[in-house]
């Protein structure tokens, strides 16, 4: 088992699918903002800013494959834990166990005002408060704390993964 988590945690299709997970829920973000009209809060677009983040590391990691494994899960790891913060807070502001003053402005720094560069995606139009429902009555937050949650025991055990050396008849994931 620990060898085929090794090949896993250096596969280049791995690093695709976490991809193609990321395109999908910013599309589905971005469904929700501009088809059914709700607007993202300062919670949501930092949200979306770790989705994109782990986005461009899989998109790394794709490109230049499995030596740099424990970098790629390490910044997977720290992304994760952030996008669980971040949803966390958001499920205790739409539940009122948290008591957070969001401002409109996203915070992003200096270095890198996705906001400015991208107003269409990480613009807050909304305060905190709510999201939407999604099918099943699970309301965005929710979902994004299981999501977030699942991504950082995913990225954790592929972390561990990674320093193993993967048996090469055994390599079927690369």
């Amino acid at each position: 088992m620990l060898n085929i988590l090794a090949a896993i945690a250096r596969s280049r299709v791995y690093w695709f699918l976490v991809l193609i997970a990321c395109l999908l829920m910013e599309g589905t973000a971005l469904y929700y903002q501009y088809v059914l009209d709700y607007g993202p809060c300062v919670l949501c677009v930092h949200i979306r800013a770790w989705i994109a983040g782990l986005g461009a590391v899989a998109l790394l990691m794709m490109l230049v494959g499995g030596p740099l494994a424990l970098l790629g899960h390490l910044t997977s790891l720290g992304l994760a834990l952030g996008m669980l913060r971040s949803s966390w807070i958001a499920l205790g502001v739409e539940r009122g166990t948290v008591i957070d003053s969001c401002t409109m402005d996203p915070g992003f720094p200096e270095w890198l005002p996705l906001h400015q560069w991208m107003p269409s995606v990480f613009e807050p139009w909304e305060p905190c408060g709510y999201t939407p429902v999604l099918p099943f009555g699970v309301t965005m937050a929710e979902a994004l704390v299981v999501i977030a949650l699942a991504w950082a025991l995913v990225s954790f055990i592929l972390l561990l993964a990674s320093f193993k050396s993967p048996k090469r008849q055994r390599n079927m994931f690369l």
